[in-house]
């Protein structure tokens, strides 16, 4: 078997409960036919188009000799520096395989000018760029694209040499493309973002940067099988189990990679978990862990932990209370893909809509618009702090950073979480990931921690739609060094500062409390957050 399931405690006992009926159900067969009914009547319509990800391996192995074709052709030019513009599903999946086989991606899924700049500037003239979206309309995928092209015309390269454009066929951004003389591949347009890891929006990036996903996709061939069956041994239905063993109206999942081969894994099933569980008030907040959090050490009682390991063999003894999964990329992919369509069913819920992702899309473009390409407005600080601007929704902020830390805090309660959101360059922040542990040490609660713009494509959903018990620390870095968007009346740091002030909108139109922190200088912010945090 190339994927396998260990659970003691509560996660056992659902297995014992929960998978006799849903094999009684044919649940995994009806899956696996694509079965629209599955998930009531209020899902069918969104189901009916939505389930193509059963067929992925087969449909996408055609793509695998194309691909790899294109790869030698560009690496025999001279290019074999992928850089992958994408965002949430067309980006995750891609990161995971390509740190995983140990080739050499970048990810451009931000709107940082600083970030967006570097990735431009780093060897062009070796470069393609793969754009990622579904539609085209993606505004993330669609600046990053634009800036690029004018970055190639600079350079005397001509674009349609140097972009590789995966989207949905009959997509705007397809016809467009093809318009261009971009090298287009077509994806399932039945399969939605956060299940397309087995399809050309996982594959081609991570084809072209020398990942073997010829192998990826073997790997899940040979755990389909299984997973088609309705049998207690499916790890499908034996995992949608495990995520429902705690009551999915305050669930939290933790998710520890423990000896496992595969790189960031948890940041994927974040999405898929996310945003196919948190909506109508319910839901599976996925908590990122390593083996030494806090949350693992002092497990909460609303939070299931699930060990992503290597191999145990013979000598596989499971923690009390927990659950293991081991196995290859290509099976594990696959595993949870049904594994999160079985528990929604078990939850009741649609696992394919994502109903709130566009409220903060849409607050975002009305602050680009309404102020004339000036994205920039945010509610007036209540004070400033060593040039930090300190902002609060929701609660009283005090005049310190100690102070609004702590008033945020005040209403967690004991079923709640906390989201550190920081919208700042993520490839030279990591200063600020120290807080995620300290947060987690002083509140005993979970805590997530996700880079903006990205993570709006990916817990964004569950923050606004699944239980309202999170609070919310925002970081901003008001970069000094802007970008402007080739053909757009705004620049990449009024773009990411309206995505910040928009989605913080939202969240206090639904009840969070939210907290702001706009500042110029990352680290020092980092040092005075660390001690307001400490305090």
């Amino acid at each position: 078997m190339t994927v396998s399931i260990a659970a003691t405690g509560d996660a056992a006992r659902a297995i014992d409960k929960m998978v006799p009926q849903l094999v009684a159900d044919l649940v995994a067969s009806g899956i696996t036919a694509e079965d629209p009914e599955l998930w009531g009547p209020a899902a069918e319509a969104e189901a009916s188009e939505r389930l193509g990800w059963v067929e992925a391996v087969s449909v996408s192995t055609p793509l695998v000799a194309q691909i790899e074709a294109l790869r030698d052709s560009l690496r025999a030019e001279g290019v074999d520096h992928v850089v992958l513009a994408g965002m949430g599903g067309s980006s995750l999946a891609p990161e995971v395989i390509t740190r995983t086989y140990g080739v050499p991606l970048t990810i451009l899924d931000s709107t940082n000018p600083a970030q967006v700049r570097a990735a431009v500037e780093h060897d062009l003239e070796r470069t393609v760029l793969v754009v990622s979206s579904k539609s085209g309309s993606t505004i993330e995928t669609d600046a990053q694209r634009r800036v690029y092209e004018q970055a190639f015309r600079d350079a005397g390269i001509d674009p349609a040499q140097r972009i590789v454009v995966v989207t949905d066929p009959g997509s705007p951004l397809e016809a467009s493309a093809r318009d261009a003389g971009y090298r287009v591949f077509t994806a399932d347009p039945n399969v939605g973002g956060r299940f397309s890891a087995l399809t050309a929006f996982g594959l081609v990036p991570s084809g072209l940067a020398g990942a073997d996903i010829q192998e990826l996709l073997d790997e899940a061939d040979a755990i389909s099988a299984l997973l088609a069956v309705d049998t207690d041994e499916n790890p499908g239905l034996v995992l949608g189990a495990v995520l429902m063993s705690v009551d999915p109206t305050v669930s939290k999942i933790g998710i520890v990679p423990d000896g496992t081969h595969i790189v960031g894994f948890g940041d994927w099933i974040e999405q898929l978990l996310a945003e196919s569980t948190g909506k109508d008030g319910l839901g599976l907040l996925p908590v990122v862990l390593t083996p030494d959090s806090p949350e693992v050490t002092n497990v909460p009682a609303d939070m299931q932990i699930i060990r992503i390991v290597g191999s145990r063999g013979a000598e596989r003894h499971v923690a009390p209370n927990e659950a293991e999964i081991d196995g290859t990329l290509g099976g594990q992919i696959l595993v949870w893909e049904y594994a999160v369509a079985v528990a929604g069913r078990l939850m009741g819920i649609n696992p394919f809509d994502q109903p709130d992702v566009e409220a903060a899309k849409a607050a975002a473009r009305a602050l680009l618009d309404g102020g004339a390409g000036d994205g920039s407005r945010r509610p007036e600080p209540a004070f400033e702090e060593a040039g930090t601007a300190v902002t609060a929704t929701g609660f009283e902020p005090g005049t310190t950073i100690a102070q609004a830390v702590t008033g945020l805090l005040s209403g967690l309660g004991d079923r709640g979480y906390v989201a550190v959101q920081a919208y700042v360059d993520r490839t030279t922040s990591q200063s600020l990931e120290p807080i995620r542990d300290l947060l987690a040490a002083r509140t005993g609660r979970p805590v997530t921690f996700g880079y903006g713009p990205r993570f709006l494509h990916s817990t964004g959903q569950y923050h606004k739609g699944g239980p309202a018990n999170g609070v919310f620390l925002q970081i901003v870095s008001d970069d000094q060094a802007d970008l402007d968007v080739p053909g757009r009346p705004f620049t990449f740091g009024q773009l990411i500062r309206a995505q910040a002030a928009g989605d913080a909108s939202v969240l206090a139109q639904h009840g969070r409390p939210v907290l702001t922190l706009s500042t110029r200088d990352v680290p020092a912010l980092a040092q005075a957050l660390t001690a307001a945090v400490r305090s």
